[in-house]
């Protein structure tokens, strides 16, 4: 689209930005290239960002110079390229449509041709085998049937697949229409964005490439949860157990889903590797353990392979909770990294190597404590971690928030910050989408893979020193919670197949289950039936991904 006033103030913009912002960025891109590049010494390097300065010192004086004239022409050039793209947007929209409309004509006539020819096809086919009733000629004339129903088949696949084709063709134009006026404006603007321009683009592509089978099989399990939860909510008043959406059930299903949380986020980094971690229950009770004989008030009753009791009410409790959560990370990251040298160097799957852990783990757990329970911990120390903050009332309803939301809050920016702004997060992708690209690319898959492991060792500790503070521990605490943290991330799309998943899906995962439960438990449905629930939508969200991933390959 040429417009003759358009192209002048573009021009005029161009000039005034030369000498100014253009430059200033281009000097910035120069000191920055020059900095990173190891060819040259280092005194020439320092001449040379040194004389980069001088001249970005005299742009910024040409852009300050500029700046009102360039904002009133920038002003000026993006309403006329707004008046002038709203109509073309429209011309292109209409021509498209048409063809379009014309494309679905032609494709009806296409399908209505080959289905009138291939019935043809098979009345002559019968005709021509009319009055032959010997063994052979029947199973000719099947064979000859079967082949123009494999045709008439191909020939509609075709057409379908040119149809779909030319209909896409003409929907990436429409919408091209649309990305040419939001990169121009972009760059009358010296490449600033608008947050409209942006909202409207992306609603745009999304409705060119939706497709409700792709839809379908991408959230159908969401939608079939919705739709469960939905009922949840409408049947609880109805059978007088009350407001299931109410503040305080709220905030208890994110509190029993903020320990959980940690078990997902470690596990999820071994199923982005392909892998998976059975030893996760056995984590929760070795650190739990551990911080309930260092948070007991008074002497403990629990004996550890024969020491103690123990009293570690005289210490500070500070130097007591750092004991607790020390050591409960170090121990997990001990046994987990345990299991990684298997994985990662003897190429062990993990299943296997987690599952020799977890053994390992509860043999010594329940041989070192006699199975004993180690009791609560100091109700002082639970309430300051573990307690709630008093909000208020509302409708009659003691508001309280639970403080161990704080920690899982922490803990999934920390997990998402190393999956997605990390040279490490970046590597764990590489190694669970092809491990042997990734080694062939110079990434160490063995270290990533220990890193994983230790990651994991690292978010189980934590977890496992807050669940001490839910129940009193003992080595039969966490029991199961490793099938829970694997469900949790496969329907929050983390694939078994590696490579592929978010740190948002664990976190959507774990919400779910949880609520799945919480929801379950307050209808006053048998928890032996809740396993039921939870069978069918593990399976179903394997069965997903693993369709997924065979469309992909």
């Amino acid at each position: 689209m040429e417009d003759k006033e358009l192209n002048e103030y573009s021009e005029k913009l161009n000039s005034l930005r030369k000498d100014g912002v253009s430059l200033i960025s281009a000097l910035r891109q120069e000191n920055a290239a020059a900095k990173r590049n190891k060819l040259i010494s280092k005194e020439e390097r320092v001449k040379l960002v040194a004389e980069n300065n001088v001249r970005l010192a005299r742009a910024k004086e040409v852009a300050a110079q500029n700046k009102a004239e360039i904002a009133e022409l920038s002003k000026k050039a993006v309403a006329r390229n707004n008046a002038l793209s709203k109509a073309e947007i429209a011309r292109v929209s209409a021509e498209q449509d048409q063809i379009i409309e014309r494309l679905k004509a032609e494709y009806k006539e296409k399908v209505a041709k080959i289905d009138a020819d291939t019935l043809a096809r098979k009345k002559e086919i019968v005709a021509s085998y009319q009055g032959k009733t010997s063994q052979k000629d029947n199973a000719d004339c099947k064979e000859d049937l079967r082949v123009a129903e494999y045709e008439h088949k191909s020939a509609l696949f075709d057409a379908k697949s040119k149809f779909t084709s030319a209909v896409d063709s003409a929907k990436a134009i429409k919408n091209q229409a649309y990305v040419d006026y939001v990169q121009k404006n972009r760059a009358l603007r010296n490449g600033q964005t608008n947050f409209k321009e942006d909202f409207v683009l992306s609603v745009q592509n999304y409705i060119n490439k939706f497709k409700m089978s792709k839809f379908l099989l991408d959230n159908g399990l969401y939608l079939a949860i919705i739709v469960f939860f939905i009922v949840c909510i409408i049947l609880a008043p109805l059978s007088g157990n009350g407001n299931l959406l109410s503040l305080p059930n709220i905030f208890t299903i994110l509190e029993q889903s903020s320990v959980r949380m940690f078990y997902a986020l470690g596990v999820a980094g071994l199923i982005l590797l392909a892998g998976t971690d059975l030893s996760v229950g056995r984590m929760v009770a070795l650190g739990a353990v551990i911080t309930g004989l260092i948070l007991h008030p008074g002497q403990n009753i629990v004996t550890f392979f024969g020491l103690g009791p123990w009293d570690f009410s005289a210490l500070p409790t500070a130097l007591r909770l750092i004991m607790a959560l020390g050591l409960s990370i170090v121990l997990c990251v001990i046994f987990s990294a345990f299991a990684g040298v298997f994985s990662a160097r003897l190429k062990i799957h993990p299943f296997i190597s987690t599952l020799a852990t977890q053994l390992i783990i509860y043999g010594l757990l329940f041989f070192g404590t006699s199975g004993t329970p180690v009791g609560s911990i100091d109700a002082g120390i639970k309430d300051m971690l573990g307690g709630r903050w008093v909000l208020g009332t509302l409708g009659g309803d003691l508001i309280t928030f639970p403080k161990l939301i704080i920690p899982a809050v922490v803990a999934i920016f920390v997990a998402w910050f190393i999956w997605n702004k990390t040279t490490f997060g970046k590597n764990m992708y590489a190694v669970g989408g092809n491990s042997e690209a990734a080694s062939v690319s110079g990434i160490s898959v063995f270290w990533v893979t220990m890193g994983v492991f230790i990651m994991a060792g690292v978010f189980y500790g934590c977890g496992a020193f807050l669940e001490a503070f839910k129940a009193n521990a003992s080595a039969g605490t966490g029991q199961g919670y490793e099938l829970d943290a694997i469900a949790a991330c496969v329907v929050g799309g983390i694939s078994f197949n590696g490579g592929i998943g978010k740190i948002s899906g664990a976190v959507i995962g774990v919400i779910i289950f949880t609520s799945l439960t919480y929801c379950l438990t307050f209808l006053g449905i048998d928890t032996n039936l809740q396993f039921v629930f939870k069978g069918l939508i593990i399976i179903a969200a394997v069965a997903l991904d693993s369709v997924k991933y065979l469309k992909r390959k």
